[in-house]
């Protein structure tokens, strides 16, 4: 068996002087929740398009499942695509149950399997009801479950958050995390910061085409040092010695002419403990009005790595 379940080697899609996914490069192991992540308009459908062949790219090669082509392994993937839609004149069942036999299903499993989403994922109750009576983010659901009711090897949602409220969003994690724990291979496109926090394994982040990180969540916050917060009156050059302290940086608190109050960002090593510069601070006696200790967030390394363009589309 394969150790990775897809990898993309130098892949490009250019739409005349456009380019919209630039020598892109990487591999997803098998079991893996895999997060896409970029800002809006990055490359993130246009690589997950050539993924499942539906578009070709110019240049470099898609490995999936051990073939060159989607189309070859398609009873083993589910898709989710972003443009959603379903037949709306159809029972929630039902339709659940058709897309499952479209992928290799016989009907009476695929019926069972369909109750069964239903009730483990909180839509049992509309099991019987047409599709065009579900509201938005219930519709969503229903095609989500759709679109894995055959036990897919490999899952691929195309920014799968999108409209739905944090109640359903949090149903959908509970999904995503319930498939990798059955074995399956997950990846999803975001560019939400919060889902890939508590979600992904690994994660791809894309800004104008190009690849611009592939690898954990810790190497991500790797990339901007933790801090600590101190603000006090006094001498805090006791702490600035001790190791593992990056640098140190003076902010301006505003009241510092006032009452000598001064405010401190430390910058420490990824290794080091902030609880030991708190202690430091006790056996020195340096009155401290405020000590926070901050892990740096997705959203801070990714601003950080992407700049501007992460502004100019609301990547949050």
């Amino acid at each position: 068996m394969q150790d990775n379940v897809l990898e993309l080697t130098r892949v490009s899609k250019r739409y005349g002087a456009f380019t919209a996914v630039d020598d892109i490069s990487f591999a997803i192991p098998r079991g893996t929740i895999y997060g896409f992540l970029g800002p809006n308009g990055a490359g993130k459908t246009t690589t997950i398009r050539m993924i499942l062949d539906i578009l070709r790219p110019d240049s470099g090669s898609i490995n999936i499942l051990g073939e060159t082509s989607a189309l070859n392994v398609r009873q083993r993937i589910g898709y989710l695509p972003e443009e959603k839609g379903l037949y709306k004149k159809m029972k929630v069942w039902a339709i659940i149950s058709y897309f499952a036999t479209l992928k290799g299903m016989d009907k009476r499993a695929a019926k069972t399997r369909a109750f069964e989403l239903l009730e483990t994922y909180g839509l049992k109750d509309y099991a019987e009801a047409k599709v065009e009576s579900l509201s938005k983010g219930m519709g969503q659901k229903v095609q989500v479950l759709s679109a894995v009711a055959h036990r897919p090897e490999l899952v691929i949602l195309d920014e799968p958050f999108s409209g739905l409220d944090p109640v359903n969003q949090e149903v959908l994690e509970q999904l995503i995390n319930d498939m990798a724990t059955a074995g399956q291979t997950v990846i999803f496109s975001t560019h939400i910061m919060q889902h890939a926090e508590r979600l992904c394994d690994r994660m791809l982040l894309i800004a104008k085409g190009r690849k611009i990180f592939d690898g954990t969540i810790t190497d991500a916050r790797a990339i901007i040092p933790r801090r600590v917060i101190l603000e006090c009156q006094g001498d805090i050059s006791p702490i600035m010695k001790m190791e593992g302290i990056l640098g140190v940086i003076e902010k301006n608190v505003g009241n510092t002419d006032t009452n000598g109050t001064r405010q401190w960002e430390l910058q420490i090593h990824e290794q080091a403990n902030p609880q030991l510069i708190l202690q430091r601070c006790f056996e020195n006696g340096i009155p401290l009005s405020r000590f926070d200790y901050t892990q740096p967030s997705l959203h801070d390394v990714f601003v950080q790595l992407v700049g501007n363009d992460a502004r100019e589309h609301h990547f949050r």
